[in-house]
């Protein structure tokens, strides 16, 4: 049975939960949140799509097969935590390169830091729906 109400709010959700899970992504690197919380939260956007509509669709709004999404994960943060070992620093070691720095000021930061937390966002995202689309097949 579908219920107009749970289908209509659901499409105000995930775009909610998914917006609000990259936030918790991007501000994890000095405040409570990270690639962790992020991806959960990512995840319960579709996984809620799922609920209101199905799995099939919801797997068709994701365009990329879920274990595709954790595998690619995985790479980043091993990508992210193997950098600094090729910089001949200790395995994880955060490094920061700053985009378009001048003379005396800074530019854009990027960091290993967050490559890492980008994969840990993908490897949870892509895990926790691989685990729910397979149980709900199941049912």
């Amino acid at each position: 049975m579908q219920s107009l109400i749970l289908t209509t709010a659901t499409r105000l959700l995930v775009a909610l939960l998914l917006v609000f899970s990259v936030y918790a992504l991007l501000r994890g690197h000095n405040l409570p949140g990270g690639g962790f919380i992020g991806g959960l939260i990512g995840a319960t956007a579709f996984i809620l799509y799922a609920i209101a509509a199905s799995v099939d669709e919801a797997k068709a709004a994701l365009l990329v097969d879920p274990s595709n999404i954790a595998v690619a994960g995985l790479g980043a943060a091993a990508i992210g935590g193997l950098a600094s070992v090729l910089a001949g620093k200790p395995f994880l070691t955060g490094l920061w390169l700053f985009l378009g720095a001048s003379e005396g000021g800074k530019g854009l930061p990027l960091s290993t830091v967050l490559i890492f937390d980008t994969g840990v966002y993908l490897a949870v995202f892509g895990g926790i729906l691989t685990l729910v689309f397979a149980l709900e097949e199941e049912t």
